[in-house]
C-alpha cells in the first residue's frame, strides 16, 4: 500500500509539472487532476467502461450540435437569398393600388360634341334625375348650358378642320344635377346617324385657356370618344378616375355607363328629320384613384437580413466553440491513454 501511494504521489506531481501547451484553463487542470488513473483495485472493474462511455456520449453529443447549427446556417443562407430575391421581384412588379375620395361637388367637366350637320334645339340642368316631358320635341328651346363652339384642325391628319361644340357638364353630385340636350338633324345620307362626344375634365380649364384650338387638339389626343344615336335617349353616367404616374404625374379618365331608351315620337305627321336627347350624369360621388405601390420595404428587408447574419455569426462562433471542445476532448483523451501506458509499463 505505502509504494502505491507513493507511485501516486509521483504521478501527480509530473502531470502538475507538465500542463497542457495551449492554455487549457484552471478547469481543466482540476479536471486532469482528478482524472489521474488509479489501479483496477481501488476503481473497480466498471471504471474504464463508464469513461469511455461518457467519452463517446460528449463526442457524439458534439458532433449532432455541430450537425444542426450546419443546418441553421445552410436555412439562414437560403432565407438571405430567398428574402433579396423577393425584394428584387417586388421591385419589378408593383401592385395596384386603388383608393376612392368622396366629393360633394365635382369640377364641371368638359362635354365636347361633333354634331357635323346636327343642331342643339335645347340644353337644360335637371336635378334629382327628374327629366319633365318635352313640350315641343324638334322644335328650338332654351338652351341654359355654358356652351362654347371652336374650330381647330384634326390632330391626327392635320389637314381636315373640325368643328366641336364644348357643354359645361353636371356638378353637384348630392342633388343628382344632369344635363339634357336635344339635338335635331335635317336629313343625312348616311344609313345611320349618330353624334360623336367626348368628355374631359375640367370645362373652367378650357375656358381660360390661352389656345383653346391646341387645348381641344391636345384632349382629342388623350381622350376616347364615344357616339349616341338618333332615335333613343341616351343616359350616360360617369365616373371620374386619376391615375398618378411613376413619375409624379396624374392623368384623368372617364368611365362611363350608358342605358338607351327608345325615344316614342309623338308628332303628327311623318318626318325624315331625326332627334337626338342624350343625358349626362355623375354615377357615384367617389372619384377613383389609381396608382402603382411597391410592396416591397427596404427597411424591414434590412432588419430581416441583420437578423439573419446576426445569427450566421453566432452559428458560426458555437461550430467553432464546438470544434475545439472536441479537440479538447480528443487531447484529453490521448493524455489519458498515455497516463494508462505509463503506469502499466
Amino acid at each position: 500500500a505505502t509504494v502505491l501511494t507513493m507511485q501516486l504521489s509521483e504521478d501527480v506531481e509530473q502531470v502538475s509539472e507538465h500542463p497542457t501547451d495551449e492554455g487549457e484553463g484552471e478547469m481543466e487542470d482540476h479536471e486532469d487532476t482528478n482524472s489521474v488513473i488509479l489501479p483496477d483495485s481501488e476503481l473497480g472493474p466498471s471504471a474504464p467502461y463508464l469513461r469511455f462511455s461518457k467519452t463517446c456520449l460528449k463526442n457524439v453529443f458534439s458532433v449532432i450540435l455541430l450537425f444542426i447549427y450546419l443546418l441553421l446556417m445552410a436555412v439562414a443562407v437560403f432565407l438571405v437569398y430567398q428574402t433579396i430575391a423577393d425584394f428584387r421581384e417586388k421591385l419589378k412588379h408593383p401592385v395596384m393600388s386603388v383608393s376612392y375620395k368622396e366629393v360633394s361637388l365635382y369640377d364641371a367637366p368638359g362635354i365636347a360634341f361633333y354634331p357635323g350637320k346636327a343642331r342643339l334645339l335645347s340644353c337644360k340642368h335637371h336635378y334629382y334625375d327628374h327629366i319633365p316631358p318635352l313640350i315641343n320635341p324638334g322644335q328650338p328651346g332654351d338652351i341654359e348650358c355654358t356652351t362654347q363652339r371652336i374650330n381647330y384642325t384634326d390632330p391626327f391628319t392635320n389637314e381636315t378642320m373640325k368643328y366641336a361644340l364644348v357643354v359645361q357638364g353636371p356638378r353637384d353630385v348630392k342633388k343628382k344635377e344632369l344635363v339634357f340636350l336635344q339635338f335635331h338633324l335635317n336629313g343625312t345620307d348616311q344609313d345611320f346617324s349618330a353624334i360623336d362626344y367626348l368628355l374631359f375634365s375640367s370645362f373652367q380649364e378650357f375656358i381660360n385657356s390661352p389656345e383653346k384650338a391646341k387645348f381641344m387638339k391636345d384632349c382629342e389626343s388623350s381622350y376616347s370618344s364615344w357616339k349616341f344615336s338618333g332615335g333613343f335617349r341616351t343616359w350616360v353616367k360617369m365616373s371620374l378616375v386619376k391615375t398618378k404616374e411613376e413619375d409624379g404625374s396624374e392623368t384623368v379618365e372617364f368611365k362611363q355607363e350608358t342605358s338607351v331608351v327608345t325615344y316614342i315620337d309623338q308628332r303628327t305627321k311623318p318626318r325624315s328629320d331625326q332627334l337626338f336627347f342624350v343625358v349626362f350624369e355623375w354615377k357615384d360621388p367617389f372619384i377613383q384613384t389609381v396608382q402603382d405601390i411597391i410592396t416591397a420595404n427596404p427597411w424591414n428587408m434590412i432588419a430581416l437580413l441583420c437578423g439573419i447574419f446576426l445569427a450566421l455569426f453566432k452559428a458560426a462562433d458555437f461550430a467553432k466553440l464546438s470544434v475545439k471542445w472536441m479537440i479538447k476532448i480528443r487531447k484529453r483523451h490521448l493524455k489519458r491513454r498515455s497516463q494508462v501506458l505509463n503506469h502499466i509499463s
